[in-house]
This record gives structure tokens, C-alpha cells and sequence, in this order.
């Protein structure tokens, strides 16, 4: 009895503390998020940032370089989907064209199912549209709020990636005064590793974008899609960003099939394939092919891109796997949290040097 009071209300705290570190978590997004990725990204571009400092270009002038990299490579991306959506504007009126014909379909069907005259359903639209209309000025006041807000998020991440490359040493010695001297190997240790582990994430997601890239480039070609590759490229490339990224490429390719004269069968296509390449990627890719990588159990990669979605929403997603990495990393240097660590890696990994075959025959054997 006295064993369970005892538990009891230690239980009690370790709630309670989940509570209190979740609820601070889901409360600070807006300033923790920016500043997580803004690490990861810092600890991407140092192994570059470190090439330049053996080449006797200063610390300061490697971080600025680092950060006009990543800012021509997002102004590239950009002017991509532009120059995309410009060639789709060409083709607007057919887009309408497509559009207005599926709508006459829609409300031939209505008529004929629920009754509903088309003069009736015309006269709905217009109530709504005029309502719509009255609110478009409040709906655009949100768009240009929530367009300033990431710009300024984005610049502020700048700054933040900039300021960890070029002040990493008073970092690393701020880290090194917390611990005793007999654990100051230990904790560089665990340092480097972490560092490896948000490389070893960009990696997996590389090759986890690049087998996207093959499945959209074949179900497109199927569909019948005009420049099936470049769609496929662009869908894949956007899976960086959760759900916005998804939406985006999706929504362009439809467009791309109701501009080339596509009818209801191509855009439903579109949308087949697209709903087949996410389960895929989802369920298989990211927890085999970016969870492997990162050395985190395929069950927990899951659970932890559902466990930040709802903490961190778009965010979350992107940063748990290697945040979860991370942590694993700290757990199997830390003798109390090592069961921790190999409860959420991939266990035994002498079966990662096994060809693919023999590793698949593995799967059906007890």
C-alpha cells in the first residue's frame, strides 16, 4: 500500500509537468517556431559556412553568404511558380470556359435530383456572392495581416539563422560552463551529433522528395497532364511545407489540366493520384525513408508529426522528426534516459547493411 502511495503522486507530478511543458509549447509558437527553425537551418548551412572559414573567409562574411544562398534559392523557387502561374493566366478564359461548363453540369444535376430550378440557383449565388462581396474588404485586411506577418517572420528567422552561424562559439562555451569538466567531451559530443542528426533530416527528405518526384512524374504522364515533370518537380519540391505546400501544387496542376482542356475525368485524376502519392508519403516514405535516417522508430515519427501539428500546426510538422532526433540523441547520452532513447530509435541496426531483397523477406518471417 505504501508502494502505492508512493507513485501516486509522483504520477500525479509527471502529468502535471507534461501539462505545464505542452501548454507552454502550444502558447509560445509564435516565438518558439521562428527560432527552432531558424536553428535547424543554421545547423544545414554549417558545414558550408565551415568550408568557407578554411578557405580564410571570416566568420561574419560566411554567415552573410550562407543567408544570400538560402534567400536566391527561395527567390528561384518563387520566380518558378510565377512564371508557372503567368502561363496559366494565358489560358484563363479556357480555365473559365472548363469552369462554367462543370457548373451548368452541377445545376442540370440539382434540377434534376432535388427540383431546384437553375433560375433559383442563380439567385442563390448572387445572395451569396453580394454577401461575400460585402466582406471581401475584411477578407482581404486578413490576407495582407497574415502576408506582413510572415514576411516579418521570415526576416526575423534571417537574422536569427545569421546570428547562430556567426556566434556559435559563445553557444558552445555557454554549454560547456552548464556541465562539469569529466562531462564536457560528453556534452561536444552530443553537440556534433545533433548537428549531424538536422543534416542527416535533410537528407532523408531529399530522398523522400526525390521518389515523390518519380511517382507524381508517372501518375501525371498517365493523367495526360501538359509538362507532367515540371508539375511533378514542383508538387514534390512544396511537400517541405505541410498541407500549404500540398494545396499549392495540387491546385496549379488542376489548373494546368482545366487550361489544356481537361475534362472532369483528368482534374478527378489529378486529384487520385495526388490523394495516392500523400498516402504513400505519409504512411510509408516519411517514417521508413526520413524516420530511418534520423534513427527514430517509424511508430514514433508518426505520433510525433500528429503530436506537432497539434502543438506547433504547420510548423510542428516540419521541425518533430529532427526535434525528436535530437532528443533521442541527448537520451542515449544520459544513463537514466537511455531506455528512453532506444525505446524510440530503431532498435538493432545490423540489419541496415542487408540489400533491400533480403530485407523485405525479413518483413514476412516471425
Amino acid at each position: 500500500m505504501n508502494k502505492i502511495d508512493s507513485l501516486l503522486p509522483r504520477s500525479v507530478q509527471i502529468l502535471l509537468l507534461l501539462f505545464l511543458v505542452f501548454s507552454g509549447l502550444y502558447f509560445s509558437a509564435g516565438f518558439l517556431v521562428p527560432i527552432a527553425l531558424a536553428g535547424i537551418m543554421a545547423m544545414l548551412f554549417l558545414p558550408f559556412s565551415r568550408w568557407m572559414e578554411k578557405k580564410g573567409v571570416g566568420r561574419t562574411v560566411a554567415a552573410v553568404i550562407c543567408i544570400l544562398t538560402l534567400v536566391l534559392a527561395i527567390a528561384v523557387f518563387l520566380f518558378l511558380i510565377s512564371w508557372r502561374i503567368s502561363n496559366l493566366q494565358a489560358n484563363f478564359d479556357q480555365i473559365e470556359q472548363q469552369f462554367n461548363k462543370y457548373l451548368l453540369q452541377v445545376q442540370e444535376y440539382i434540377n434534376n435530383s432535388l427540383g431546384v430550378s437553375k433560375e433559383q440557383q442563380d439567385q442563390m449565388l448572387k445572395k451569396n456572392g453580394s454577401s461575400g462581396a460585402s466582406n471581401a474588404a475584411s477578407y482581404m485586411a486578413g490576407f495582407a495581416a497574415a502576408l506582413l506577418s510572415s514576411l516579418t517572420t521570415g526576416i526575423l528567422m534571417l537574422i536569427y539563422i545569421f546570428l547562430f552561424i556567426s556566434s556559435r562559439s559563445h553557444f558552445k562555451k555557454f554549454l560547456l560552463k552548464l556541465v562539469k569538466p569529466e562531462n564536457k567531451a560528453n556534452t561536444m559530443e552530443i553537440v556534433a551529433q545533433t548537428t549531424e542528426v538536422a543534416q542527416n533530416y535533410v537528407s532523408g527528405l531529399a530522398k523522400m522528395i526525390f521518389c515523390l518526384w518519380i511517382m507524381y512524374s508517372i501518375g501525371f504522364s498517365i493523367v495526360g497532364v501538359n509538362n507532367a515533370i515540371f508539375f511533378a518537380i514542383l508538387c514534390g519540391t512544396l511537400e517541405i511545407i505541410p498541407f500549404v505546400g500540398n494545396i499549392t501544387g495540387t491546385a496549379l496542376t488542376v489548373l494546368m489540366a482545366l487550361a489544356q482542356g481537361g475534362g472532369g475525368g483528368m482534374v478527378l485524376s489529378v486529384l487520385v493520384t495526388y490523394g495516392l502519392v500523400q498516402f504513400i508519403q505519409s504512411y510509408i516514405l516519411q517514417p521508413l525513408v526520413v524516420g530511418k535516417d534520423v534513427n527514430v522508430n517509424p511508430l514514433f515519427t508518426i505520433m510525433v508529426l500528429v503530436l506537432g501539428e497539434a502543438v506547433w500546426g504547420i510548423g510542428g510538422m516540419v521541425l518533430s522528426i529532427p526535434l525528436l532526433g535530437m532528443c533521442k540523441i541527448v537520451f542515449d547520452h544520459i544513463e537514466p534516459l537511455k531506455p528512453y532513447g532506444y525505446l524510440i530509435g530503431n532498435g538493432d541496426k545490423s540489419n541496415d547493411d542487408k540489400p533491400m531483397t533480403e530485407k523485405i523477406k525479413s518483413w514476412f518471417k516471425h
